[in-house]
Parts: C-alpha cells; structure tokens; sequence
C-alpha cells in the first residue's frame, strides 16, 4: 500500500494581506536595474593572486583599454593573395 501524495499547498498567507490591492506592483520591475548593476567576473586564481583588491583590477583594465585604443593599425604591410 502506497501513501497518497498530498499536492495541495498549505496557504499561510493571512486573509487581510490582499495583493489585488497593491498599486504598482509588477513581475520583472527592477530586473533591469539589477542587471545593469550586477556584472560579476570570476578571475581564475592565477590572475586573482596578481591583485589585492577589486579598484586594482579595474585600473589595470582601463590602463588596457587605453593601450588598445592608442594602437594604431599597421597599414604598411601589404596582404599577399
């Protein structure tokens, strides 16, 4: 003999708590700020080790970055077919 399942959710949800009544109140409000605001990047432990702390990490990116926008293409080689 096998227990029957009880699939009903137990509603502890007090009476006087009515959502229907709530004004402005949506699925999905903040889940664009919370994205914008949520940009983790996990370093591997080899590159973690190079820094102490997560301001050190930013400035050698931007430092990067800059590098990187400073190069200029080398147009003198010509491409061979």
């Amino acid at each position: 003999m096998k227990k029957e399942v009880e699939n009903e959710m137990e509603d502890e949800l007090r009476s006087e708590y009515d959502f229907a009544q709530m004004q402005g109140g949506f699925r999905g409000k903040y889940v664009e700020r919370y994205r914008a605001g949520t940009n983790l990047v996990l370093l591997d432990p080899d590159v973690a080790q190079a820094f102490p702390n997560d301001m050190a990490v930013n400035e050698a990116l931007r430092m990067l970055i800059q590098i990187a926008q400073r190069q200029q293409p080398n147009t003198a080689v010509q491409q061979t077919e």
